[in-house]
C-alpha cells in the first residue's frame, strides 16, 4: 500500500436500498484492501415513499454495532449515515438523527423535491437549457442543505454529472455555478464542516472524482479544512478501493491531513 492510513468514509451494506453484503462483510472487505478504518454510510433518503425510516435506522445500527464489535482492534468501525434530502423533511430527519449516537453523517442530494433521482432521468430528450435549469435547481437545494447545518460532510458534489455527462455523454460547463459552488464551500468553512471527494466516479464512465480535482482544490484555497475522503462502494470488494487515488489528489490540492468524524467530531489524521 502507497499510504497507511486507509479511511473510507462512504459505503453501503445491504441495508441500503441498492447495497450487496452485510455490514461485516463490508468491513471483511475493508481489511481486505487495506483499511485502517471505515463508515457505514447506509441511505436514508427522507423523501422514500413507502419506507419506514424507523425500523431501517434502528436495524442498520444494531447491524452496525455488530459488525464494530466484531472488528474491534482489526479495523475502526464509525456508525455512519447518509442522510439523502434531509432538508425536505426536517422533523422527520432530526428525529433519525437524534434518535441514535452517529458518528458521522454524509449529506446529499439526489433528486430536487417531487422529481426522480438523476440516476433514473432519461436524459434524451432534454434540451441543454433544460438541463441547466435542473442544475441550477439542484445548486440551489444543496446550498439549502448545507445552511441547515445538520450533516458533517456534503456528498458527491457533482453527482449529476455521473448520469449527465459520464452516462448520457453530455457536456456541461460548471463554470457557471461557481458562484454558488463558492456560496456552498463558503457555508462549510464557515460552519466547520467537510466537503467529500467521492472517488467512484473514477471507476465509471465519468473518468473522474466528485467533485473534479479543480473544485477541491478552489475548497482549499477558500480556507477548506475539512475532507473526507469515500469510495461510495455498495459491494464488500470494493470497499476502500480508490482512497489511495484520492489521497494524491488531495496531496495534489494542497492537503496534508483528511477528515474523519468520531461522535460527530471531525478528526485530522495525516496522509501518510
Amino acid at each position: 500500500m502507497k499510504y497507511n492510513n486507509i479511511y473510507d468514509l462512504h459505503t453501503h451494506s445491504d441495508n441500503s436500498y441498492d447495497g450487496n453484503h452485510s455490514c461485516i462483510l463490508v468491513c471483511e472487505g475493508a481489511c481486505a484492501n487495506g483499511g485502517k478504518g471505515i463508515a457505514i454510510t447506509d441511505h436514508c433518503d427522507i423523501d422514500a415513499k413507502n419506507y419506514d425510516l424507523r425500523a431501517f435506522s434502528t436495524n442498520q445500527f444494531v447491524e452496525v454495532s455488530r459488525a464494530k464489535a466484531a472488528f474491534k482492534g482489526k479495523l475502526e468501525v464509525f456508525h455512519g449515515l447518509e442522510l439523502g434530502q434531509g432538508k425536505y423533511n426536517k422533523e422527520k430527519s432530526l428525529e433519525i438523527l437524534n434518535s441514535f449516537n452517529y458518528d458521522f453523517i454524509l449529506g446529499s442530494i439526489h433528486n430536487l423535491e417531487d422529481v426522480e433521482d438523476f440516476y433514473y432521468m432519461d436524459y434524451k430528450d432534454i434540451t441543454l437549457d433544460e438541463l441547466y435549469k435542473l442544475l441550477d435547481e439542484y445548486y440551489e437545494t444543496v446550498l439549502r442543505l448545507v445552511q441547515w447545518n445538520q450533516t458533517d460532510s456534503l456528498a458527491h458534489l457533482t453527482y449529476p454529472l455521473r448520469y449527465i455527462t459520464g452516462r448520457a455523454g453530455i457536456m456541461i460547463d460548471l463554470k457557471r455555478y461557481y458562484p454558488i459552488i463558492d456560496e456552498i464551500f463558503e457555508t462549510l468553512i464557515r460552519n466547520e464542516k467537510a466537503l467529500e471527494l467521492n472517488v467512484s466516479g473514477l471507476y465509471t464512465e465519468l473518468h473522474d472524482t466528485l467533485p473534479y480535482p479543480e473544485l477541491v482544490k478552489r475548497y482549499r484555497d477558500m480556507g477548506g479544512k475539512y475532507i473526507t475522503v469515500g469510495s461510495d462502494s455498495h459491494y464488500y470488494d470494493k470497499v476502500c478501493i480508490g482512497i489511495e487515488k484520492g489521497y494524491d489528489i488531495l496531496k495534489e490540492c494542497g492537503f496534508n491531513q483528511f477528515t474523519v468524524f468520531k461522535n460527530r467530531e471531525p478528526i485530522l489524521i495525516d496522509i501518510e
